[in-house]
């Protein structure tokens, strides 16, 4: 099956495309050259000789490469893969216009689909690889801010970040994502938009990890750097959305979680006091007592934060109904000696000394 109006080699790229195939293209691209330098070499004039010709460049910078008998599939795939080579390139935006007509075709094929559950799987297939190319496209800055003017941005907002299927809920999250990256102007039209209270709600409630972890993703995307993006952040009690986060079952949703969390406090210090007040230094240390995770890092970083220069966060950590002190000796002997743990155990260290060790007239610098 192809998609109406998108170019026919996306299922093929789709099912078929290995990191050689996509070495293979780039490599056509070079034949022409290349043959100018082997004019005395004869080549079939067919797809074989194509082919032979560009194995040849390939060994010629990377060393020689074994021959292995290609099937009738991967031949299939090529052949296509010339074929629009040969025809030129499709530009870019048109490519994204094609995407977007197959995409706004929801509202057509909900109302005739009212009163049904699923979605038909073809149809949803069909929007997936839309969804995957676009965010393809849009890693290139000029093409996330056309896909803006085109309208994609808002069909996202209003109609995939809420849709039924969940792998196009997280599609258009991770698409928001990439066009967020970097661009101020896109930034801006998002948060006009209403993306980051329904980006937010998506972490907090969505019944799939990947929904939720991509959402994440659009939201760090917004927030960061980006100081209209983290004041509508705290209008949305987006510290609270965190913290939860942290508390998920999912590996990736903790530790995204915690690394914003961290990020934020770092970049924004003035934030602290609020921070502590909503109990955040008792639901860290919580946290830290859940069997060992790579995570944990991130949030011993981030009690270190609110301990510096934050008297009610240092006096939080130092309260003996939490039970710091030891939890840190503890992690600290369970630390020890492990490469990949380095940065975690210089974190517990660091906030048990901010927290626990004080100058005495006898004994400066001891911990207690």
């Amino acid at each position: 099956m192809t998609l109406k109006g998108v170019r026919p080699a996306w299922k093929l790229k789709r099912n078929f495309v290995s990191i050689n195939e996509h070495r293979f293209i780039g490599l056509l691209k070079a034949v022409h050259i290349m043959a100018e330098d082997r004019q005395n070499r004869q080549y079939p004039h067919n797809l074989q000789g194509v082919l032979q010709l560009a194995v040849e460049a390939g060994s010629a910078a990377e060393g020689p490469a074994p021959l292995e008998p290609m099937s009738e599939e991967r031949k299939a795939w090529l052949r296509e893969a010339l074929s629009e080579i040969c025809k030129g390139q499709v530009d870019e935006v048109e490519q994204m216009k094609q995407c977007l007509a197959v995409l706004t075709k929801e509202g057509r094929s909900e109302r005739e689909r009212e009163g049904e559950e699923e979605m038909d799987e073809e149809d949803e297939d069909e929007r997936e690889s839309a969804f995957e190319l676009l965010s393809e496209l849009c890693e290139n800055l000029d093409n996330a801010r056309d896909l803006m003017i085109l309208g994609g941005l808002e069909l996202c907002v209003s109609q995939y970040l809420c849709h039924v299927q969940s792998g196009l809920r997280w599609r258009a999250a991770e698409l928001i994502a990439s066009c967020a990256q970097n661009m101020p102007q896109v930034q801006v039209h998002l948060l006009n938009i209403g993306a980051l209270p329904k980006l937010l709600q998506l972490i907090d409630s969505d019944l799939h990890s990947t929904v939720r972890v991509k959402a994440l993703y659009a939201v760090s995307c917004l927030v960061r750097e980006q100081e209209e993006g983290f004041q509508a952040f705290l209008s949305h009690d987006g510290f609270s959305v965190l913290m939860r986060g942290m508390q998920a079952e999912n590996e990736k949703l903790r530790t995204k979680s915690a690394f914003l969390l961290l990020n934020l406090l770092t970049s924004h210090p003035e934030q602290k006091d609020s921070v502590v007040s909503m109990g955040m230094v008792q639901q860290l240390v919580s946290v830290l007592r859940t069997p060992h995770s790579p995570f944990h890092e991130h949030v011993l970083g981030a009690l270190c934060c609110l301990v510096e220069d934050c008297p009610q966060g240092l006096q939080d950590c130092r309260n003996p109904a939490l039970g710091l002190e030891e939890l840190l000796r503890q992690k600290a002997r369970e630390l020890q000696g492990k490469e990949e743990n380095q940065e975690e155990l210089g974190f517990c260290k660091r906030l048990k000394v901010m927290c626990f060790c004080k100058e005495q007239p006898d004994d400066s610098g001891m911990d207690r």
